[in-house]
């Protein structure tokens, strides 16, 4: 018979022998799980709605069988699945309910030891949550600033992929940052951004310092904690300046915009009338004629860049580097020589 596990023995175990596997429907997957599961479901998300609505309107028993029914046609396929893995695993749903019982029952019955999370992805939550207020953030911040387009995220994934402790908050949060921040992402909820979050930060914490992007309040759809922001107040901040040609082209290479007009149009709507009238139609004229190297011009010059310039005041000169660079490339050089030496690769951590 399988063992359930409390979710403190679990993260205190040494997972990296460890699979995780959520088994409840894509899409419930998708929203949060734990980082660093698999996705092996009971039900997908149509068989999910199915049985749901069989126990809301008809009965728990009906709703019951017609579940056993499903899952006994694809049994053969889902066992086989669980055998493919190596080593230990623990499942979970929601709240450690029926459809982990489920699995783990079955697993164990063909041979397959598992352990069941009690309490499911729920207590996860709870403890994530838990975890968030007491959120502490050791060693120097080192902070990305600079006009939209300056290629911060990218300027970070080079400098993680020289193992340099990084924090991208906008990959955990899906989103870019800026109003055209959506655009060809898939933003994440406030729940899976914590668990992402906390996740990495846990990975950093034996590093003399972090670097991360300087961000506000809000990414997207998400919030980042007060301790974050604190340690951004505190960090030394690096302002790169590059060229707009420069500027322009990176963003057309990452936002891949042409390849969304009408969510581009939508986004530009939004901010138009926060830019002198005249502008604002010169720039709105380049958009309706596809003419993107000019629009975007324009719009870094007369709408972010004004922000930006705002932003590099907030903080006093000793707490102030600027790197003067051609690219992207000449800014990770640059950075590099800035930052402490590490005598551990951070990307081998992940």
């Amino acid at each position: 018979m399988f063992k359930d596990i409390k979710i403190d023995e679990l993260l205190q175990n040494d997972k990296k022998d460890w699979t995780l596997v959520d088994v409840r429907s894509p899409s419930e997957f998708q929203e949060m799980t734990m980082p660093g599961s698999i996705n092996i479901p009971v039900f997908d998300d149509e068989e999910r709605a199915e049985v749901g609505t069989l126990y809301k309107q008809v009965s728990p028993e009906i709703a019951k069988e017609r579940g056993l029914e499903i899952f006994s046609a694809k049994l053969p396929a889902f066992i086989k699945e669980f055998q493919q893995i190596e080593g230990e695993i623990a499942v979970f749903c929601w709240r450690g309910g029926m459809r982990s019982k489920t699995a783990a029952t079955m697993l164990d019955l063909m041979g397959t030891r598992v352990l069941r999370l009690q309490g499911g992805v729920r207590t996860y939550r709870q403890w994530v949550l838990e975890k968030m207020e007491k959120l502490k953030i050791d060693g120097d911040a080192y902070v990305l600033n600079g006009g939209t387009g300056i290629g911060k995220t990218t300027i970070l994934k080079r400098l993680q992929e020289k193992g340099k402790p990084v924090l991208d908050l906008e990959g955990l949060a899906g989103h870019r940052g800026s109003v055209f921040g959506h655009i060809g992402t898939s933003p994440n909820n406030q729940k899976k951004f914590d668990s992402l979050l906390l996740h990495e930060i846990s990975q950093l914490q034996s590093s003399p310092f972090i670097v991360f992007e300087a961000e506000s309040k809000r990414i997207g759809k998400v919030t980042v904690p007060d301790t974050l922001l604190k340690k951004k107040e505190q960090g030394t901040h690096i302002f790169i300046e590059m060229p707009m040609e420069q500027r322009v082209l990176h963003i057309l290479e990452e936002y891949k915009i042409v390849e969304h007009p009408e969510e581009l149009r939508d986004a530009f709507q939004k901010i138009k009338s926060r830019i002198h009238t005249p502008i604002a139609r010169e720039i709105q004229y380049h958009l309706d004629q596809g003419e993107y190297k000019p629009f975007l011009a324009l719009l870094l010059e007369h709408y972010y860049d004004p922000k930006y310039g705002h932003a590099a005041m907030q903080y006093p000169d000793d707490q102030k580097i600027t790197l003067h660079v051609n690219n992207i490339e000449e800014a990770v050089e640059k950075i590099m020589g800035l930052l402490p030496i590490t005598t551990e690769n951070y990307l081998l951590k992940r």
